[in-house]
């Protein structure tokens, strides 16, 4: 749409394509949901329901072909990408391209024939979403999601993808189903661990023996003050998903009620450098982590400080944008393509005790423009040029104008979107 297109001048494309790469692409799939979390963007907006049109995903796929560094289609954005009508299609096609395919879902709408389908059609990756080792806590987030039934499903897409891996290629159904009835027989449920003095010790489940199945699972865990606790309970639950990794992030406060759960108030600035007089650098070691070490440590970062771990500088991702530094884009439910997730609507957040409004940011549409024309539009270019050098004015630091209500522009005058407000760029929020 023109009122959300950016302005200003812009600069040539960099001609180097090693230096301007496009190796991601997140894809919306709809901006329905199952589900209505406490957590959901859904609470600062008003737009309409869409699924993404099959030409325009068609359009992009295609399009992809004149960027050969391409190389993973995320499914993922402000909706389930299981009410789409055509979801595995989508991941099909995708496949069928040649590229890997993940997806981020709540899980709830993950049946067995479902699973079957997404698995055969080529899914690599699914992160489904977490946020309490029970019931009654995950519920409360995320109301009307069953956390028992979440681990069903997403083992039962595990076992599915073990019956791909373990079956012939052309296998027909019968075998298929056979297959899958066996391993349900033999893995069952995992043990329980079994709690010793200083140890916990998991019993062996019955697929540690087996290989791994094709398809890596993962968990998302949005972490706030009321579900903090919870996070050593996620190792048990990763075990019974057959879970390869556990993704935290903090929750970003779509609604005010929502400001006092936060766990970053006492995060450390944009500042970045080698240590000086006024801000030494702290260089840490590798500790065992104890309530001892954890305390002291806490206290030390609690005074803005400027740590090492290991000689990772901890502030060296404060001003790094983890979308368009790698080479990534979002597509959102309507078509348009924008330069990461966090733009791909309009909403109201709370950062800080400030009210932020933020527009979408889009620079073309795939119903109407080749992915190529977009992404080589001058004004795209000059903007993930912007993001790479990130001179955006160090708005969350600041909070003392009316720059930081939105992201229109800034005090150094960058034109729209600005992104020295960006909660992704300091490492706070995180996405698959």
């Amino acid at each position: 749409m023109n009122d959300e297109r950016p302005g200003g001048a812009a600069p040539p494309a960099p001609a180097d394509r090693a230096s301007d790469p496009l190796t991601k692409i997140y894809v919306e799939p709809t901006n329905r949901c199952n589900l209505s979390c406490v957590t959901c963007i859904r609470h600062s907006w008003d737009e309409s329901f869409e699924d993404l049109s099959w030409p325009a995903y068609r359009n992009l796929i295609e399009g992809l072909a004149d960027f050969p560094e391409a190389e993973t289609i995320a499914f993922a954005g402000f909706g389930e990408p299981l009410l789409h009508p055509r979801f595995p299609d989508m991941i099909r096609l995708a496949h069928d391209s040649g590229l890997r395919t993940e997806m981020t879902t709540n899980a709830m709408l993950l049946t067995s024939a479902l699973a079957e389908q997404l698995v055969d059609a080529g899914l690599d990756q699914v992160t489904v979403s977490i946020d309490g080792t029970s019931d009654p806590s995950h519920g409360a987030i995320r109301p009307g999601a069953s956390l028992d039934r979440i681990v069903g499903n997403v083992r039962t897409l595990y076992l599915w993808s073990l019956v791909k891996h373990t079956t012939p290629p052309g296998a027909g159904r019968g075998v298929k189903e056979e297959t899958m009835a066996w391993l349900r027989e033999v893995a069952g449920e995992p043990s329980p661990p079994i709690e010793m003095a200083d140890y916990i010790y998991p019993l062996e489940d019955v697929l540690d023996s087996m290989p791994p199945a094709p398809v890596r699972i993962g968990i998302e865990f949005v972490a706030m003050k009321s579900n903090i606790h919870e996070l050593p309970g996620l190792q048990e639950i990763a075990k019974k998903i057959r879970a390869s990794f556990i993704l935290v992030s903090n929750v970003l406060p779509y609604a005010p009620e929502l400001q006092d759960q936060v766990l970053y108030d006492l995060s450390p600035t944009s500042h970045e450098s080698g240590g000086d007089p006024r801000n030494p650098l702290w260089i840490l070691p590798r500790m065992d982590w104890s309530r001892e070490t954890l305390e002291a440590v806490a206290a030390v970062a609690r005074q803005q400080a400027n740590l090492s771990y290991l000689d990772l500088n901890l502030g060296q991702r404060n001003n790094y944008c983890p979308f368009i530094r790698p080479g990534s884009l979002a597509v959102s439910c309507h078509g348009g393509v924008s330069p990461c997730p966090p733009l791909l609507h309009s909403y109201t957040c709370y950062i800080r005790d400030w009210k932020k409004t933020f527009r979408r940011c889009e620079y073309g549409n795939l119903a109407e423009h080749s992915l190529g024309s977009i992404w080589r539009q001058p004004d795209y270019a000059a903007f993930r040029q912007r993001v790479r050098t990130f001179e955006f004015s160090p708005c969350i630091d600041c909070c003392g104008c009316e720059f930081a209500e939105g992201n229109e522009t800034d005090c150094h005058g960058n034109p729209f979107p600005v992104c020295g407000h960006c909660l992704w760029a300091r490492g706070v929020l995180r996405c698959p």
